[in-house]
């Protein structure tokens, strides 16, 4: 039984591949860009159909594009098993993107599976280019709270999904996923200081210079953000218990992120 890995090239998809190895299953890595991957990676483009021959579980990122030619696939495949990574905000309403990736891919014979996490904290990476190239990080709401999650914590729960397989309590599930604790991105910055010594300045950006400055194709989902940011301030971000229900432990904390990924803010 062969375990297909989408997103290839993703953090999340890599430490699955690698706790799914280490499990001694049998595992193909699947990406747009197979040859950033490495040479046994295959090809992932909008026909599923051939990365999926043979295979009976999936971890899958979600893409409402090409949800329904992936159901169609996966059904002619025979595949037992999709674990979505999904999204938090998927809990918000039938017209968020990821609530209409889990109605679609939920549509399938196969077991579903449906991971939530909130904000993650690999998010910093992005914060690390203003850093370096302004000694800034720049962002909208500064003072509202999340709570982010590490990314290693996301692919444990998905492994332990994966290993359990089909049948064992996980199918038509939704687990909703953050970190351990609710804080400001303001707070956040300054607990990099705090880590790595980095002289930051953070900049709370207005909105209007926020919609400036964040390049996104989709302006809808740039003002879905804006506006939740704006609903989290002053309101601490409730805790999901998702990766300890999953995982049998807390997850890991901003500062173990940080000792995870030395050099960022250097």
């Amino acid at each position: 039984m062969t375990i297909l890995v989408t997103g290839g090239r993703g953090t999340i998809a890599r430490a699955i591949t690698a706790g799914l190895t280490a499990a001694g299953r049998d595992v193909r890595v699947a990406s747009r860009e197979p040859s950033a991957v490495g040479p046994s990676a295959v090809s992932y483009s909008d026909d599923p159909a051939p990365a999926l021959r043979g295979i009976s579980q999936v971890f899958l990122y979600s893409d409402p594009s090409s949800a329904p030619a992936f159901v169609a696939a996966a059904e002619a495949a025979g595949v037992k098993q999709v674990v979505l990574l999904s999204s938090l905000s998927s809990l918000g309403g039938p017209e968020d993107p990821h609530a209409q990736t889990e109605h679609v891919i939920g549509g399938g014979s196969y077991a579903t599976t449906y991971l939530r996490p909130g904000a993650f904290m690999s998010n910093a990476k992005f914060w690390s280019q203003q850093f370096r190239a302004t000694g800034q990080i720049r962002l909208p709401y500064l003072d509202a709270e999340e709570a982010p999650i590490h990314e290693q914590d996301i692919a444990d729960a998905a492994l332990r999904v994966l290993l359990d397989g089909p049948g064992h309590g996980h199918d038509g599930r939704g687990y909703a996923m953050t970190g351990p604790s609710s804080m400001t991105r303001r707070r956040q910055i300054a607990q990099i200081t705090e880590v790595t010594g980095a002289q930051i300045e953070a900049v709370d950006l207005t909105p209007d210079q926020a919609r400036a400055e964040m390049r996104m194709r989709d302006a809808g989902q740039r003002e879905t953000l804006l506006a939740y940011w704006a609903s989290r301030v002053g309101t601490p971000q409730p805790i999901e218990t998702g990766v300890e229900l999953l995982t049998a432990r807390s997850g890991r904390t901003w500062t173990t992120w940080l000792t995870d990924n030395p050099g960022l803010f250097s």
